[in-house]
C-alpha cells in the first residue's frame, strides 16, 4: 500500500474489474481518480463509457483517441521489422500497452495527480508492460496494481462487491472468456480456452467469418509501400488507421488471421491464447513480399536474425528502452528502398503472393534468366564452388 495518495489515473475500460477498481481506489486510497480510455479502435466497447466512470465515482474522464498514433507510430514501425513472438503471434495487445501507458503518464502531469493505476492480473504480461513503461517515463511515478492487493480474488467476490456498491454489472453471463481488441487484433484467453484440448466456441470470433463460410470467389487487392510502410490500397491513399482497418475488413471478410497457440508469458507460466489479426497477417506476407525485391541479402538476412529478439523486446514490454531504439533505427535504416506496389489474392482463410513490383527493385531478369544471357558468364561458378569446398577437401583430405 501507498501512503498520501491524493489523486490517481486509472487506465479504465469499463468492464468488471476497471469499474470494480475506480470504486476500490476511491474508497481504499481516500482519493481521486480520473478515468482514462484510450480508443484505439474498440469500437462499441466505448458507447457510454464517461457517463459510466462519472457514476461510479470519477472526478474526470479522458477518452482519448489515439487510433492514428497506435498505427503509424507502434503498428507500423513492428511491421517493418516483420516481428512476431514464437513465430506466430503479431503482437496486437504488446503494441498497444506502451501507447496507453504513455498517455496515461502525460495525463498524470496534466492532472497533477500522484500515481497511476491499471487493471492487469498478477499473473499476465500486461502488469509488466504497463509498469515498465510508466517507470520508464516517470521514474518517480507511483503504481497501485489492485490485483496485487486486494482481497477481491474471483469474480463472484467482484460481482458482490459491484453490486453492494451499485456499480451496474452484466446482466447476462459473463463471456466465458476475457478479449482485448484494438484496431490490430482481438486477443481471447483464459475461461473455456485454459483447456488447450478444447476447440474455441466457433461464435467467439468477431473481425472474421469462419474460412468454410467465406466467398467462393477470391478477391485480388493491390497494397502500396513507401519506404516500409503500407500508403494505400487498391492505388487509393488511406492514413494509417484507415489503411489497417480496411485490411481487418477485407481479410475478415475471406476468414484470414485467425491463430490459436500456447504461448510463454514473460512471468513464466503457458498461456493459451485466441486471436484474430486480419489486417495484420494481410500486411506482414505482403511486406515480406516486397522486402524480396528491393532489399540486400545480407542486410535482410542479418535483420531476419534480429526478428526474435526485436519481438521478445516488445511482448516483455520494454517498448522505452534503449535497446529496442538501437534496434528500431537500424530497422528503419533496412526499409530505405522498400517501396512498391504487391499484388495478392484473399481466399477462404488464405492470403497469396500473385506478384510484386517496385522502382527500387534490384531482382534482375537480364541475370536471373534460364533463357540465353550475355551479363552472366556461367563458367565463373567453377571457381566459386571449388573456394567454398577447399575446407571440406582438406577436413576430408586429412582424416
Amino acid at each position: 500500500m501507498h501512503d498520501n495518495i491524493k489523486k490517481v489515473v486509472l487506465a479504465y475500460s469499463g468492464g468488471l474489474d476497471t469499474s470494480v477498481i475506480l470504486k476500490w481506489l476511491i474508497e481504499t486510497y481516500h482519493c481521486e481518480v480520473i478515468a482514462f480510455s484510450a480508443d484505439l479502435g474498440q469500437e462499441e466497447e466505448l458507447d457510454h463509457l464517461e457517463e459510466k466512470a462519472l457514476k461510479t465515482g470519477a472526478k474526470a474522464v479522458y477518452i482519448d483517441d489515439l487510433k492514428e498514433t497506435f498505427v503509424k507510430d507502434y503498428v507500423f514501425p513492428a511491421f517493418r521489422a516483420n516481428a512476431v513472438y514464437e513465430g506466430q503471434y503479431l503482437l496486437g495487445t504488446s503494441l498497444a500497452r506502451p501507447l496507453i501507458a504513455k498517455r496515461q503518464v502525460e495525463i498524470a502531469q496534466i492532472e497533477g495527480a500522484d500515481a497511476v493505476s491499471h487493471g492487469a492480473t498478477g499473473k499476465g504480461n500486461d502488469q509488466v508492460r504497463f509498469e515498465l513503461s510508466y517507470l520508464a517515463l516517470n521514474p518517480d511515478i507511483k503504481i497501485i496494481a489492485p490485483w496485487r492487493e486486494w482481497d477481491l480474488n474471483s469474480r463472484t467476490s467482484l460481482m458482490e462487491f459491484a453490486e453492494k456498491h451499485g456499480i451496474p454489472v452484466p446482466t447476462t453471463p459473463a463471456k466465458p472468456y476475457s478479449s482485448d481488441r484494438n484496431l490490430l487484433h482481438i486477443s481471447y484467453e483464459g475461461g473455456v480456452l485454459e483447456d488447450p484440448w478444447e476447440e474455441p466456441p466457433g461464435d467467439m470470433f468477431i473481425l472474421t467469418v469462419s474460412p468454410k463460410d467465406a466467398p467462393e470467389e477470391p478477391e485480388t487487392i493491390e497494397i502500396t509501400f513507401k519506404q516500409g510502410d503500407p500508403v494505400a490500397i487498391n492505388d487509393k491513399q488511406l492514413s494509417p488507421a484507415n489503411l489497417l482497418k480496411e485490411l481487418n475488413r477485407l481479410g475478415g471478410r475471406h476468414g484470414i488471421g485467425r491463430l490459436d497457440i500456447v504461448e510463454n508469458r514473460f512471468v513464466g507460466m503457458k498461456s493459451r491464447g485466441v486471436y484474430e489479426t486480419p489486417g495484420g497477417t494481410i500486411l506482414r506476407l505482403a511486406h515480406m513480399a516486397i522486402e524480396s525485391i528491393t532489399m540486400d541479402r545480407e542486410v535482410m538476412h542479418f535483420r531476419d536474425s534480429l526478428i526474435p529478439k526485436y519481438s521478445e523486446i516488445i511482448y516483455n514490454g520494454f517498448w522505452f528502452s534503449p535497446e529496442m531504439k538501437l534496434l528500431q533505427d537500424m530497422i528503419n535504416n533496412t526499409q530505405i528502398n522498400v517501396s512498391g506496389v504487391v499484388r495478392m489474392e484473399l481466399y477462404k482463410g488464405n492470403c497469396c503472393v500473385l506478384g510484386r513490383k517496385s522502382d527500387e527493385s534490384i531482382y534482375s531478369e537480364a541475370f536471373a534468366t534460364f533463357e540465353d544471357d550475355s551479363v552472366y558468364k556461367q563458367k565463373d561458378a567453377e571457381g566459386f564452388i571449388r573456394l567454398n569446398a577447399l575446407r571440406l577437401r582438406l577436413q576430408k583430405m586429412m582424416k
